[in-house]
């Protein structure tokens, strides 16, 4: 498990040994004062996110060009243009998130970092003024750690997720929370599979 679970429950006032499970799902409820089915809903999306709560930072690495024009065939036309940035994350993210919301090519520093992938300098900035957490874009790494968990509640506070938690925890809800933090449908299934085990333990 990754040191941000540790500290999440630590916040919270359970043993802090970086494993997930009913007790600290039970423990973030309460100490955010989250219903079972925000609670549910959030915690679900963000261990699909992180990987069970295991990664709190994207990972722009890839071995081969051909991969990375794969997944973004409108920035790479060519396996040739891709070449460049193969083995290098650092000027990848440049390359494909430099010129975008606000980060004014330093795409590797406002890189997605958090339960929920926060991502661009104009949202780092939106979550920190919110938050009262200044410190953040200083040291923009702190998403990876301290505010992990909140800065994937913020997103779903922003973005009227918690509402819509609030119409229950069916496939048809889920699918549409999923929409709108993926912006598709990746990873469905388990979604929907953590978010309805999750629920079963903050409502027993």
């Amino acid at each position: 498990m990754s040191e941000a679970m540790k500290k999440l429950q630590e916040r919270c006032g359970v043993t802090a040994d970086g494993a997930f499970g009913p007790n600290t799902a039970r423990a973030i409820a309460k100490h955010y004062d989250l219903s079972p089915n925000r609670a549910a809903h959030l915690l679900g999306q963000a261990s699909h996110e992180s990987a069970g709560f295991t990664i709190t930072k994207e990972n722009l690495y890839y071995s081969t060009p051909e991969r990375i024009q794969a997944i973004w065939p409108s920035r790479f036309e060519t396996i040739a243009d891709a070449e460049p940035y193969a083995k290098n994350p650092q000027a990848l993210a440049d390359k494909v998130y430099g010129g975008r919301g606000g980060n004014n090519g330093e795409g590797y520093k406002w890189r997605g970092r958090g339960f929920i992938q926060l991502t661009f300098r104009d949202s780092y900035r939106s979550f920190a003024s919110d938050m009262r957490v200044p410190e953040v874009m200083d040291d923009p790494s702190l998403v990876e750690t301290e505010y992990a968990f909140e800065s994937a509640y913020w997103f779903f506070d922003k973005n009227g997720l918690f509402r819509m938690a609030d119409n229950g925890i069916g496939t048809d809800n889920i699918k549409a929370i999923t929409k709108r933090v993926n912006g598709g449908y990746h990873g469905l299934d388990d979604r929907i599979a953590q978010t309805q085990k999750i629920y079963g333990w903050l409502s027993a």
